[in-house]
């Protein structure tokens, strides 16, 4: 089964993410995840992704699509993939889909956390707040300036695709604000319906 987890910036799409790599065997699809492995991996892909970033460049689609290609194609023993990060743009889902048309695999559901842009600013000021109080640090953009941007951002470039994949069909939606395990038993009863 592939997925694709959507929502802002914060919504918990890596911790759900994580939670269905530990208990259904999936395959986690982070981009900026696979970008860091090509950057070092001495493959061609990889040097066309470190000549690229090293310039200061953004990576192009072209280039994401074919890591993701790479990770299809290694194949290996799972319970499927999740895309988390890509796509953010229409032409992304675009190339995914003919990606995984060619390679004879579907995304079966892309899954939107919803959240409410008040509660969910809230929620990441309060555990950036918590992390500093435990001693630890916060992540440097969960402030709330930055965090507005990343939120806008999301809605500029990404939610056109809560509209993309509900007129496919694919397009399921959870509460993003339940605890975590209740949005994990949310997400659960989508993928085993």
């Amino acid at each position: 089964m592939n997925i694709i987890l959507l929502g802002p910036p914060g919504a918990g799409k890596g911790t759900q993410a994580q939670k269905l790599v530990d208990g259904r065997n999936m395959v986690q699809l982070s981009t900026g995840d696979m970008l860091r492995a090509a950057r070092t991996s001495g493959t061609e892909m990889g040097n066309k992704v470190a000549a690229v970033m090293d310039a200061g460049n953004l990576v192009t689609d072209e280039i994401v699509i074919g890591l993701i290609r790479e990770q299809l194609e290694a194949g290996g023993d799972h319970g499927g993939f999740i895309f988390d990060g890509f796509p953010r743009t229409l032409p992304q889902a675009d190339a995914l889909g003919e990606l995984m048309s060619e390679m004879g695999q579907k995304i079966d559901h892309a899954i939107e956390l919803q959240v409410n842009d008040e509660i969910l600013v809230e929620r990441i000021l309060g555990r950036a707040a918590e992390a500093v109080t435990a001693g630890g640090t916060a992540r440097a953009d969960d402030n709330e300036e930055s965090l507005k941007t990343r939120l806008m951002a999301y809605y500029k470039q990404t939610s056109p695709l809560l509209g993309y994949y509900y007129a496919k069909g694919d397009l399921k939606s959870v509460d993003g604000l339940g605890s975590m395990e209740a949005v994990q038993t949310e997400i659960a009863g989508v993928l085993d319906a």
